[in-house]
């Protein structure tokens, strides 16, 4: 289907959503909002893509929330129900879900980014499973400096990625850090040249998509359930029913088969 904010590419198991605002620097707004979760919906449905990659258009990533908008609130020009806290609390949201989506998503999720990735931007950033970074890069959480506080789950996946103490420096201070920073404390997972984000997110894409799919899906869910499970045992039990579903797949055959064969396996997700 067509769309006015995003672009949506499929090609050999891997889609590329690219955010399409490159006037604003891929700002969101309630379209771009409904139509990336549209898109990720469909995505989660398509059994040909196995990869998502999200990206953005022109020079940046995304620069966050729309500051048009954020102006005419802080002016007290929107109805509260029309700003955004209050189209959270009556539900008529769409960045939540998006959000959501994509970190519910039955299948990996990389982030491509380039430019700028602040506020809201890099919140969406973090949802992501895997983020790749070029050099020219740079993030903030620049929520406080608008006398507001973290959110799209960000106060929920920065202290897991770069820990409690970290997550609170950047959030109290919204200070502005470069690519470098990033990949030294954990934000970014691999550090590219400039240009070469995109380049490195669909090889490694690749990577992925040429393993058994049902298999990937199930250790996403197994790694996000762990990092919220106290219990060791309980996590070990839940592996092991998994797994139990698992050994009776044609992709653990094909697997087993194909390495006292030595070929490369062919995995087909049934």
């Amino acid at each position: 289907m067509p769309y006015e904010t995003i672009l949506l590419e499929k090609s050999e198991g891997v889609a590329v959503l690219t955010l399409n605002r490159p006037e604003v620097m891929n700002a969101w707004n309630p379209l771009m909002a409904r139509e990336a979760a549209e898109a990720i919906a469909d995505l989660d449905k398509d059994e040909s893509t196995r990869v998502l990659i999200i990206t953005g258009a022109g020079k940046a990533f995304s620069s966050g929330a729309d500051v048009g908008r954020l102006r005419e609130t802080a002016e007290g020009k929107v109805p509260f129900l029309e700003t955004t806290a209050g189209m959270v609390l009556t539900g008529r949201t769409s960045l939540l879900t998006a959000v959501e989506r994509i970190r519910n998503l039955s299948k990996p999720v990389i982030a491509a980014i380039h430019g700028v990735a602040a506020g809201a931007g890099l919140s969406v950033a973090l949802a992501c499973d895997i983020r790749i970074a070029s050099e020219d890069s740079r993030f903030t959480m620049a929520f406080v400096k608008r006398g507001l506080i973290p959110d799209l789950g960000a106060t929920y996946t920065l202290p897991r990625i770069v820990g409690p103490g970290m997550a609170a420096k950047l959030i109290f201070t919204g200070d502005v850090i470069d690519a470098r920073e990033a990949a030294r404390i954990g934000l970014v997972d691999e550090l590219v040249p400039q240009g070469e984000a995109l380049n490195r997110a669909k090889a490694l894409a690749q990577t992925i998509s040429r393993n058994p799919p049902l298999a990937i899906r199930m250790a996403k869910k197994a790694l996000y359930k762990g990092m919220n499970e106290p219990d060791l045992r309980a996590q070990m039990d839940y592996e092991i029913f998994i797994q139990c579903g698992l050994q009776r797949t044609e992709d653990f055959r094909e697997g087993v088969v194909s390495f006292f064969e030595k070929r490369e396996p062919k995995f087909e997700g049934r």
